[in-house]
């Protein structure tokens, strides 16, 4: 069986003092998709218990979503979370960034999860994200030292989608405008919060919480060989 590691932000609040961690539809979507064909893992920067957003916690009431909050063994991998310096990339097949805005505060500048998604990626492993959680890869690097996602196709929640949920100040930087800095390829939806998958070789991404279950088929598929 496969084996996924999900990393979730340890960030509880932007700089701003808003409401950060990690969102419930963007880990509990994929979950159930990969959770029958996979063995899943859970990590962050600090370990155990990564704070979830009570925002999305409120919004998010879908079976789904309510299950993942409930399940004795999701849980259980929260309450024991690994911390990032502790993941060995051998024992995995891919790598999956939560989203949410913490990742843009910690995730994008940490250095242990920096030279991780640069293993991940160099040991030619599937190498993915949802939202924000692409904020992780934005200073990981292949063998040649250059930007991972240099002329590669990726989505993320665009700046449009952060001016209507009006977040452009509580984070450090436009993720969308990162993503080019960096020479990726930005797509999105045709609307805003539409569902927007972008697979490019082993670089799997999701647009926003919307495209949290197709973005797990698409790493489902990637694992097994069918996509």
């Amino acid at each position: 069986m496969p084996s996924v590691l999900f990393v979730f932000t340890s960030a509880p609040k932007t700089f701003t003092d808003a409401p950060a961690g990690w969102y419930l539809p963007e880990a509990a979507h994929p979950y159930w998709v990969l959770a029958p064909h996979a063995t899943i893992d859970f990590a962050s920067p600090e370990g155990p218990k990564p704070p979830v957003n009570e925002y999305s916690v409120q919004t998010y009431t879908d079976d789904d979503s309510v299950k993942f909050l409930n399940d004795t063994d999701v849980k259980r991998k929260l309450a024991n979370a690994k911390k990032l310096s502790e993941v060995r990339v051998e024992d995995y097949d891919a790598i999956f960034y939560i989203g949410g805005l913490g990742p843009a505060i910690d995730l994008a500048t940490d250095p242990v999860n920096a030279k991780l998604a640069s293993e991940f990626w160099n040991s030619q492993k599937i190498v993915s994200g949802i939202c924000h959680g692409p904020a992780g890869l934005v200073e990981a690097v292949d063998s040649d030292g250059k930007p991972i996602l240099g002329g590669k196709r990726i989505t993320s929640l665009s700046i449009r989608e952060e001016e209507m949920i009006d977040v452009v100040k509580d984070v450090p930087f436009l993720l969308e405008d990162k993503i080019r800095s960096v020479g990726g390829i930005y797509e999105k939806a045709d609307e805003p919060f539409g569902v927007k998958v972008v697979v490019d070789g082993q670089l799997i991404t999701g647009q926003n919480p919307a495209s949290g279950k197709a973005v797990g088929e698409a790493v489902l598929a990637a694992l097994l060989g069918t996509n």
